[in-house]
């Protein structure tokens, strides 16, 4: 099953996608896309690494998400993709304008071979005010579009608000 969660920042997403793993049987492997590049992120880092059981396995990955989904994914297997927002953003911030595109196309083309369970969690950005900037208001084209793509092909989409959970897609919670 594929699952996506959205929501904003300290909606509960994240609370909610870690449950959904522990609940669901599998062996979990928690996919982290951040990279803790300062004393704030090292915090936050530091708070999920805490809430997590030590039974889980981490796999660490910025920019390759696809590649790591199909060297994880298995029967009896859960990933846990948090999230993508961050994943997103590093391939942004790269000096190839072409990755992002590519990374995007390939994630999205392999998630109907891949076998287990999967839950993506990624925030709601496009709620607000228009940014401006042309790189802010990319960012939130591009997070958009994969949102709705991964919406399309996953099962059940949920949209966490306040830490309450509001499916949109799929078997209510």
């Amino acid at each position: 099953m594929l699952q996506l969660i959205l929501g904003g920042a300290r909606s509960g997403k994240s609370r909610l996608a870690e449950k959904l793993a522990s609940d669901s049987g599998l062996d979990v492997v928690y996919i982290a896309t951040s990279q803790p590049l300062d004393g704030e992120m090292n915090q936050r880092v530091a708070s999920h690494r805490a809430r997590r059981p030590d039974t889980w396995g981490l796999v660490e990955e910025p920019l390759e998400l696809a590649r790591v989904l199909k060297e994880n994914a298995g029967e009896g297997t859960c990933l846990l993709v948090d999230c993508l927002t961050l994943w997103l953003t590093n391939l942004l911030m790269l000096d190839d304008p072409q990755r992002l595109a590519q990374e995007r196309d390939v994630l999205l083309d392999c998630l109907a071979q891949l076998p287990g369970d999967i839950i993506f969690v990624s925030n709601e950005t496009g709620l607000g005010v228009v940014p401006l900037g042309e790189l802010t208001r990319r960012y939130v084209d591009e997070v958009g579009w994969l949102h709705q793509a991964l919406a399309e092909r996953c099962q059940r989409v949920v949209f966490t608000v306040a830490g309450l959970p509001m499916t949109l897609k799929g078997t209510p919670l």
